[in-house]
């Protein structure tokens, strides 16, 4: 026990004086050196360094340079690292930048910090230009050449561009043509390309750093002048009327491509290419050439050419003769009787043989004389050889003609075989009449149709008409045209129940034909109490007036009132009528008058045995013409009274319905020309009453109200 007690006495001891040594020991200093100076200045290196002559009590970490170009550089900037411990050290400070002046200072660390030697300042070297040689030019050609260069001293910086530089002028520079040869000293070698032929050349190498571009000593060459080829020509061969067979050997290109050969011709001496030429390709070695084209027994002067850059060469001059032309071979068809007409016939010819010249024109010739030629009359079947068909036309009828095919070419024209043919005779017409259709007291229709012209042309035909059997010409006629076909005629100026006999006819150069005789019997007209003369017109089992009513008086002598002032007018409600825009002596005649529904429902407007046509008697009419839709056939043809287009309108019912406008309930006048308005006895009511119209510009009848203050024109149907 006691021991135990002595030996933790002893370690108290020993710990407590152990912590009194520890709190006396004395702190580092940071350590004391001094900066070498700077030697082996380089453009982009130097050399420098320092001694540590006290380490501070502490060791030394890290030791070297720092520099800067700005003063009291710290080793925040650019460093070397030199080891550690006390005593002198070597730096070697690298990647300056040249011309440049540098602040360097040693430093050295330890566990109190970095000291810093005293500043040394230096400057790098400048950088200089390269040095460099330029190689004679050597394997000069027409277009390109070999040179190249030494750079033997970079100046101080690398080599970015090397190569040489070349101008018709003296002292090229890289502003000229140029070589680019990479990097770096040493010798390169350049290809020069895309010279001129026959030029002097200056070359100089060249070489860039940082401080510029460098030239070497200046070289000059020639490249090889271009010639013209040389080029020899063939004989003529295979020669014919119009063609020939030459040619030629481009032996020497000159020095430059040969663009183009060939052959050129006329019937010159020394062609060239200004005349008539082959092209056959290009480059060296014989070729052949094929002439066409040529005039048969002509002499032509031939020359082989070669192009290149430098010029045309011509070969020698040879010289041949084509071949004449002879008259051409043609022999003339038989003429098929079934082709001949009165005043036509087909004929045609074969051309068997050219002659050995062009074909210009081939084909018949005729005349009522024999041996026919082309002074008389002809057809022109076009050139060249072989069958050929002609139609002759304009022949007189019942005449005998004489044909023979033809051929021409350059040596004349030659006549083949002759023969003959006899045209038809022309006869008389063939037609017929038309059944009379439409038929009024005073107009009715009819024609006729001309199926064969008898050979001739129809210069005229029409209908003829009479009271007497058989009319002719000499009696009243309608023209209708001319030539074949359908046709129709309006007889107009008859007198009301009447007889009338119709035949229709055709003239040509025969006389005059007539188609069957026809006839008809006029409806009895129509007076009203005035006297006014109206046509009438059968239609179904009705009979309509074929004109607009225009009595002033009811059948029972009664005046109806005429009214021209438009209040009146607008006031009326008692039977009235007018005349359209108050002007009897313009439409009266024509259109008749108009009356409001007043005047209808009179009872008495029509002369007596006729009355103002009812809801039926227009259902009846509609039947008759096949539908309200059909309505065209009631208005009259053409557009003398109706507006463009009068759409459908044939008349051929003979009703003739016209387009007489009305007058506004105010007394106001609208639509002359375009509608056509009549009254039905019918009313709606107090105010309206019903009327049927017609359009220009349609084909329908239409049932409809107006005011019975409007006035409407009346058509009056037989009871």
């Amino acid at each position: 026990m006691k021991n135990l007690v002595k030996i933790s006495a002893v370690l108290i001891l020993m710990i407590s004086l152990g912590i009194y040594l520890t709190s006396c020991e004395k702190e580092p200093n940071p350590p004391t050196l001094t900066t070498a100076s700077v030697s082996a200045i380089t453009q982009t290196s130097a050399t420098s360094g320092g001694s540590i002559t006290s380490d501070g009590g502490a060791k030394i970490t890290a030791r070297g340079v720092c520099w800067n170009t700005s003063q009291n550089p710290t080793i925040a900037h650019n460093k070397t690292s030199d080891g550690q411990g006390s005593g002198s050290f070597t730096s070697n400070i690298t990647g300056l930048t040249p011309g440049t002046e540098y602040y360097v200072r040693a430093y050295a660390t330890n566990e109190a910090g970095t000291s810093y030697g005293n500043q040394q300042t230096f400057t790098t070297g400048d950088v200089l230009l390269p040095t460099v040689t330029t190689t004679a030019a050597s394997s000069v050609t027409l277009t390109s050449a070999v040179s190249g260069g030494n750079v033997t001293d970079d100046g101080g910086a690398d080599i970015t561009a090397r190569g040489v530089c070349w101008s018709t002028s003296e002292n090229p520079t890289t502003d000229d043509s140029k070589t680019e040869d990479g990097t770096g000293t040493g010798s390169f070698t350049s290809d020069l390309t895309n010279l001129t032929p026959g030029t002097d050349y200056y070359v100089r190498a060249y070489a860039t750093n940082s401080t510029g571009t460098a030239y070497g000593n200046q070289e000059t060459f020639t490249t090889v002048a271009l010639e013209l080829a040389t080029v020899t020509t063939a004989s003529a061969d295979q020669v014919t009327q119009t063609s020939a067979v030459l040619g030629g050997d481009v032996t020497d290109d000159g020095g430059s491509d040969v663009t183009a050969k060939g052959v050129c011709w006329s019937t010159s001496g020394n062609p060239t290419t200004d005349d008539n030429t082959t092209n056959d390709g290009s480059g060296t070695g014989a070729f052949t050439s094929n002439l066409s084209g040529l005039t048969p027994g002509t002499t032509y002067y031939v020359r082989a050419y070669a192009i290149n850059s430098v010029g045309t060469a011509y070969g020698s001059e040879v010289s041949f003769d084509t071949d004449p032309v002879l008259l051409a071979t043609v022999t003339t068809d038989a003429i098929d009787v079934g082709t001949v007409t009165i005043s036509s016939a087909v004929a045609g010819g074969n051309v068997t043989d050219d002659g050995g010249g062009n074909v210009t024109a081939k084909g018949v010739c005729w005349s009522t004389s024999q041996s026919p030629t082309l002074d008389d009359d002809f057809t022109d079947e076009g050139p060249g050889t072989g069958s050929f068909t002609s139609n002759l036309t304009g022949l007189a009828d019942g005449t005998t003609y004489y044909v023979r095919a033809y051929a021409t070419n350059s040596a004349g024209t030659a006549y083949g075989n002759e023969v003959s043919f006899t045209t038809d005779e022309i006869v008389l017409a063939t037609l017929t009449t038309a059944n009379a259709s439409a038929i009024t007291s005073f107009t009715a229709m009819s024609g006729g149709n001309v199926t064969s012209n008898g050979g001739g042309t129809i210069t005229a035909r029409g209908i003829c008409w009479s009271t007497t059997a058989e009319p002719t010409i000499s009696d009243n006629t309608i023209p209708g045209g001319t030539g074949t076909g359908s046709f129709t005629s309006e007889l107009s100026g008859l007198d009301a129940s009447t007889t009338y006999y119709v035949r229709a006819y055709a003239t040509n150069s025969a006389g005059t034909a007539y188609g069957s005789q026809v006839s008809f019997t006029t409806t009895e007209s129509l007076s009203d109490i005035d006297g006014n003369e109206y046509a009438t017109v059968e239609i179904g089992s009705q009979v309509w007036m074929a004109e607009p009513l225009a009595t002033s008086s009811y059948s029972d002598g009664t005046a109806i009132p005429l009214v021209t002032s438009n209040t009146e007018w607008s006031n009326l409600t008692s039977p009235g009528y007018c005349f359209y825009n108050n002007d009897e002596a313009t439409y009266g005649a024509t259109y008749g008058a108009l009356y409001n529904w007043y005047a209808v429902n009179a009872g008495n407007l029509c002369p007596d045995g006729w009355h103002v046509p009812t809801a039926n008697d227009w259902s009846i009419l509609i039947s008759n013409i096949g539908g309200a839709d059909q309505a065209g056939k009631l208005k009259e043809a053409g557009t003398v009274h109706w507006n463009s287009p009068n759409t459908g309108a044939t008349n051929e019912t003979g009703f003739t319905a016209l387009p007489g406008g009305y007058r506004l309930s105010n007394g106001g006048y609208v639509n002359m020309g375009a509608w056509g308005h009549w009254w039905l006895p019918v009313q709606v009511d107090e105010d309206l009453a019903w009327y049927r119209y017609l359009s220009y510009d349609n084909t329908n009848i239409t049932l409809t109200q107006f005011n019975k203050k409007i006035g409407l024109s009346i058509r009056c149907i037989e009871d």
